[in-house]
């Protein structure tokens, strides 16, 4: 396929705004969650709709007060949950559940005004968010030790599993329902306390799902939640607390490192997971419209914003030009809009910082010689076109940076071991993927790849009961699955002697 654009194409479907959006409810909750009660500082940062820059809410700012007294709710509060039986624990988990499932309309809508990812997405994810909660209920009875042979007549050894401590969790923009239970509900299904700085640009979705969890019977204490504008002083308090044992993070590899380090000086238990550059791999065998359909699944979502996102998309030379082809028939059908319009596929970005650096990265591969086939500009707003290019080469900004937005890179490739060592030359090994029918090349491309995920033929792969994380620059530990769960427990041997 031959196709030189100088100048951006708009293929794709825009949808109209969504009447009346100024007259929808204010959000329920806006202030921090400290101790038992709903608390304002007396100063407040403004949560603004990425659609249309509307005022969505007022959100309390917390400080470094709040923490240290969020710290001291968060102590006294893990001594009564702690001891608390799995089976009680588990109930009020069950509770949360079904209260998040009633709400499930009023959260997705809450996140498209918050953050602007499309309402019908946004249910999706509440019922992902929801799927930890259900799955962590299950495995609170399921916390056991066990029973070690002794060589000795004597003895006997067994071990046990503890709750960490009460935990300070930091959780990301983009999934602002999902990154919030993925952390939480096995936390408190361990025995922990948690407090919760959610993302400055979506805190409301957290609050409203710490005022569900109190509604649930969930004990004051177990969960706080302290919104800020600037997370830094916050943060600064409950990193340096010794009495705060367990540090879990979701965000940039830069933020990351710097929390690694502080954590240090507490030996805090972490929990990072941080930056993805995914590689798509389609190869030769491919069924093409299939592979394309699990690419845009894997790139488009979100309109790029996940951490897992297909980044770089390398296509078997035989292949290339016919899913280039079916790629941007795909690409045309998809409707971007107003995020509150259910036949919106691709919402705004979620500020002018994000589309900058989506902006940022066309321009280089373009002035590179990368072609545009389609998108390559905004439309208006911080909304940003579903864009594909090709003719991109070694040493573009968007190979070597994750670009978080609706922008496709694609290459061909010719042979298997080249094409891996490309998708691993990068310092981050979050998620990777690739489309084949040969059930050997699937295995062996698998095991070959440097990544914490891999997904062979499938775009999302993720789920409550399997584990989350990366390898490299990509972070530490694991979400999901008895995985997460171990996150938050310590290990206690005991020997006795009997006699």
């Amino acid at each position: 396929m031959r196709m030189d654009v100088r100048a951006p194409i708009f293929p794709f479907h825009m949808t109209t705004p969504t009447a009346a959006r100024s007259a929808r409810p204010a959000p329920r909750v806006t202030q921090a969650l400290v101790g038992d009660g709903w608390r304002a500082t007396g100063r407040t940062f403004d949560v603004r709709d990425p659609w249309d820059g509307s005022l969505v809410a007022q959100v309390t700012d917390a400080n470094e007060q709040d923490a240290r007294d969020a710290a001291d709710h968060a102590v006294a509060a893990f001594e009564r949950w702690s001891r608390t039986s799995a089976w009680e624990r588990s109930a009020i988990l069950r509770r949360w559940f079904d209260a998040i499932l009633t709400h499930e309309g009023e959260l997705a809508e809450l996140m498209a005004r918050e953050m602007g990812k499309p309402v019908t997405e946004a249910r999706g994810e509440v019922k992902y968010a929801a799927g930890f909660v259900e799955f962590y209920a299950e495995e609170a009875k399921r916390i056991h030790g066990e029973t070690i042979p002794s060589q000795f007549a004597h003895k006997r050894l067994h071990t046990n599993l503890k709750p960490v401590g009460p935990v300070y969790a930091i959780t990301p923009w983009n999934f602002p329902a999902a990154m919030v239970t993925r952390k939480v509900a096995p936390a408190l299904a361990a025995g922990c306390t948690v407090i919760l700085k959610p993302a400055e640009a979506t805190p409301l979705s957290a609050l409203r799902l710490a005022e569900l969890w109190l509604a649930a019977g969930g004990p004051a204490g177990t969960l706080q939640v302290l919104p800020c504008l600037d997370p830094i002083p916050v943060s600064q308090v409950l990193i340096h607390d010794p009495r705060i044992r367990k540090l879990t993070f979701t965000g940039s590899t830069e933020v990351g490192m710097r929390l690694y380090a502080q954590g240090a000086t507490t030996m805090k238990r972490l929990s990072l997971e941080l930056g993805g550059h995914a590689p798509f791999i389609v190869c030769a065998d491919a069924d093409v419209d299939a592979a394309v359909t699990q690419v845009v699944a894997s790139k488009f979502r979100n309109a790029g914003q996940t951490c897992v996102c297909a980044n770089r998309i390398y296509v078997h030379a035989d292949i290339h030009d016919a899913f280039v082809a079916r790629f941007l028939l795909a690409v045309q059908g998809l409707r971007v809009g107003d995020p509150l319009d259910p036949a919106t596929q691709i919402g705004p970005l979620v500020n002018g910082e994000a589309l900058a650096k989506v902006e940022e990265h066309v321009a280089d591969a373009r002035s590179g010689g990368a072609r545009v086939l389609a998108g390559g500009a905004s439309p208006g707003g911080s909304s940003y076109a579903p864009t594909v290019l090709t003719g991109v080469r070694g040493g573009m900004k968007i190979l070597e940076e994750e670009t978080f937005g609706p922008v496709a890179p694609i290459m061909a490739y010719t042979d298997e071991a080249e094409v891996i060592r490309a998708a691993n030359n990068v310092p981050v090994g979050l998620a990777a993927y690739v489309w084949t029918r040969d059930l050997g090349r699937a295995y062996r491309m698998a095991e070959s790849l440097a990544y914490g995920i891999v997904g062979i033929n499938d775009g999302v792969p993720a789920t409550p009961q399997a584990p989350f994380g990366g390898v490299k620059n990509s972070g530490l530990g694991r979400e999901g699955g008895h995985w997460g769960l171990h996150e938050f427990l310590d290990v206690q041997y005991v020997s006795t002697v009997i006699g």
